[in-house]
């Protein structure tokens, strides 16, 4: 099993050699994990994966080969495992969600999964009342509810989860990606201010021939420092959830950012903003930064650049504890305000095709939020946005 495993990894084009695969064996031999299936992940991961990079490649192979063997994150609550596992994958037809509806707001929503906790005593599957998979209920997985929070499983392609009882992980956008159009960087090269700054490292001819001049014919080089591009972009970032559907293209203009800018500082959030963001997504619950650090640390001739389809609930916008993760005490608006008002020349790019933008309550308040500067990630969007920001 394990050689197969090894070989669909190569398959994969990881680097990973027979020396780290000997390794994962005697780790194995020697009993350092038991025989559950998330301590074989990261031992697996920790023997043949030598570069981080490599961890999205490797999750995918990982899943793919060892699909159907799942585990279920731990809740803070005593609720047992089973009762989480995905069994089916159950269709509902347009009447059957047409007749379900909302429990009646965020605060209801979590009061009623508390009194549930407390008296639920086995598993189920189906209906519409307790925690479990595959039924209406607004709570569990696997089913369909307008506003529900998804417990331990897989969505089922609804994306109607007010909240996500699960500790998701998230891969950093790659800033080496190969474009396919250089119409990315031509958009943003209309976001430029240059200056002479620095060592004097470049010939200035005119000035040469000038002075060579006026020196009676004897060579009198001149040198002036590079030109470059000193406009300061910060770039937030939206990761994960919905932002899956965007990845390449999202890759492609944070890539093309990174090579037009010096000055770039960016950061990533989900869904919006609130008291804190991070840099690297595989460290993101230990190595967070306070947006009010944020604020305070860059000038305000920064360009705030946010990057987000701005699909998502609109309490996780409009209401403190609103955010999918976790119960943020003040509303993403404010924090949304805040840097605005601290970055006054701002954009949002929205990678969500902008024909659909009026069928989403949540862009539709965004857009609001940010004075209607928001633009779609095509080359005359970028054009509208850098010429927004220009001004």
């Amino acid at each position: 099993m394990l050689i197969d495993f090894f070989l669909a990894l190569k398959q994969a084009k990881l680097p990973v050699s027979i020396k780290e695969y000997l390794m994962l064996l005697e780790g194995m031999q020697k009993h350092v994990i038991g025989p559950s299936i998330d301590e074989f992940y990261y031992l697996s991961r920790s023997a043949l994966v030598k570069d981080e990079r490599n961890f999205d490649k490797f999750d995918k192979a990982f899943g793919a080969y060892f699909k159907g063997v799942t585990a279920v994150s731990a809740l803070d609550i005593d609720v047992p495992p089973d009762w989480l596992k995905r069994m089916m994958q159950r269709e509902f037809t347009a009447e059957e969600k047409a007749a379900i509806e909302a429990m009646g707001g965020l605060d209801k929503l979590m009061a009623r999964l508390k009194e549930l906790l407390e008296e639920q005593k086995k598993r189920h599957e189906g209906g519409n009342k307790w925690i479990g998979t595959n039924g209406t209920s607004p709570f569990g997985n696997g089913g369909f509810n307008p506003e529900g929070v998804r417990i331990g499983g897989p969505s089922a392609g609804n994306r109607t989860a007010v909240k996500v009882w699960e500790q998701r992980t998230y891969r950093d956008y790659d800033d080496q990606v190969e474009l396919g159009t250089r119409n990315i960087k031509v958009a943003l090269r209309r976001l430029r201010k240059f200056a002479r700054e620095g060592a004097e490292e470049e010939l200035d001819l005119d000035d040469t021939i000038a002075s060579t001049a006026r020196n009676a014919g004897y060579l009198d080089i001149k040198m002036v420092p590079e030109r470059h591009n000193t406009v300061k972009v910060l770039m937030l970032l939206d990761v994960g959830g919905t932002m899956d559907d965007h990845i390449k293209q999202t890759e492609e203009l944070f890539s093309a950012t990174k090579s037009e800018f010096k000055h770039l500082e960016f950061y990533y959030f989900h869904n919006c903003v609130y008291d804190y963001v991070w840099k690297n997504n595989r460290r993101r619950h230990s190595e967070r930064f306070p947006t009010w650090d944020i604020v305070r640390k860059y000038n305000n001739d920064y360009r705030l650049i946010f990057v987000g389809d701005a699909t998502m609930s609109p309490y996780e916008i409009l209401q403190p504890g609103g955010s999918v993760e976790y119960n943020n005490e003040e509303a993403g608006a404010v924090w949304l305000r805040r840097l605005i008002d601290r970055f006054p020349k701002f954009v949002w790019l929205n990678p969500e095709p902008e024909g659909v933008w009026e069928y989403r309550q949540s862009i539709a308040v965004v857009k609001q939020i940010l004075e209607n500067r928001m633009f779609p990630v095509t080359i005359s969007g970028l054009e509208r946005a850098m010429r927004a920001l220009v001004k």
